[in-house]
């Protein structure tokens, strides 16, 4: 693999891995089953009241701490645990481990362990892609990514790309749910030794609707293209919320463009500090400067 090989590919994975890490943490993207809700019907009056205060409480909390997992189809299977703050757009730092898929593959190519750090802050994020990869690169581990840099990234798909890491706070999979017109009370039950209340809906992007979701237009609009920038349709939603109204636990299962999504995230330590520096500038390469270093390459060759 030449050395352009290997940036390409680590700035490609790098990016998709602290994406979909933050995303599956608190947005729309994905996962795990419903647990026995029935489909369909009417919206419970109950639950929306419940949901509108979990949204409350746990969009005040601010911070939390989370773990969780997210398979996509044959491409990915990743862990990623840390903590984030979503005073101001979302904070925080994860750790990511590819446990297996096409993409863990690529990414251990590149050099690495299969193992990576992001570091988000309010018009950025950073990924250490390991000393391997850092010897392909004159010796230094993190790449930057400016969020208002990702069309050129992602072309058409950056904006969204860059409303979603801002925005993916953990109450997004509340909104899901009170914006689906399909909540219910499935029942109490425990997570992980703490008492809570299980609720479970069936998100349909065609029949969002901003009555219950205390969205505005706009917001239900950016909500709606995240989905279907996903290629999802309709997906399965399941949360549990403890006696505090806060988020426990969220699962979600969805059909993407890549296959099936699934992710399963727990919240704890509400509240929780969260400090995030940036990494030392000798030791951090622009995602720019190297497609810029890859395409004199490809224009000498």
């Amino acid at each position: 693999m030449t050395i352009n090989t290997v940036r390409r590919a680590g700035v490609s994975l790098a990016a998709a891995a602290a994406l979909i890490s933050v995303a599956a943490c608190g947005g729309p993207d994905g996962s795990a089953g419903s647990s026995g809700a029935d489909g369909g019907g009417a919206v419970s009056t109950q639950a929306v009241a419940a949901l509108r205060l979990v949204q409350k409480e746990t969009g005040g909390a601010e911070s939390a701490r989370v773990e969780g997992t997210t398979v996509m189809g044959s491409s990915m299977s990743m862990k990623q645990s840390g903590a984030i703050d979503w005073t101001d757009g979302i904070t925080g730092a994860l750790e990511i481990t590819y446990t297996g898929g096409t993409m863990g593959d690529a990414l251990k190519q590149a050099g690495g362990d299969g193992t990576m750090r992001a570091r988000y802050l309010k018009d950025e994020y950073y990924a250490n892609m390991g000393d391997a990869f850092a010897a392909n690169v004159g010796g230094k581990h993190w790449i930057r990514y400016g969020y208002a840099d990702l069309a050129e990234l992602a072309g058409a798909s950056g904006e969204v790309m860059r409303e979603q890491m801002q925005n993916s706070t953990p109450q997004q999979g509340v909104n899901a749910l009170l914006a689906s017109g399909d909540v219910k009370k499935v029942g109490q039950e425990d997570v992980r030794g703490v008492a809570t209340t299980h609720y479970s809906g069936t998100v349909d992007v065609a029949e969002l609707t901003a009555e219950n979701s205390a969205l505005d237009a706009g917001q239900l609009a950016d909500f709606k293209k995240q989905l279907e920038q996903l290629g999802i349709t309709t997906e399965t939603v399941d949360i549990w919320v403890d006696q505090d109204n806060l988020l426990v636990k969220k699962t979600e299962r969805g059909e993407t463009k890549t296959g099936e999504l699934n992710s399963t995230v727990f919240y704890s330590d509400y509240g929780t500090a969260v400090a995030v520096e940036k990494p030392a500038a000798g030791d951090t390469v622009d995602f720019k400067d190297i497609l810029k270093q890859q395409g004199s390459t490809a224009g000498a060759s």
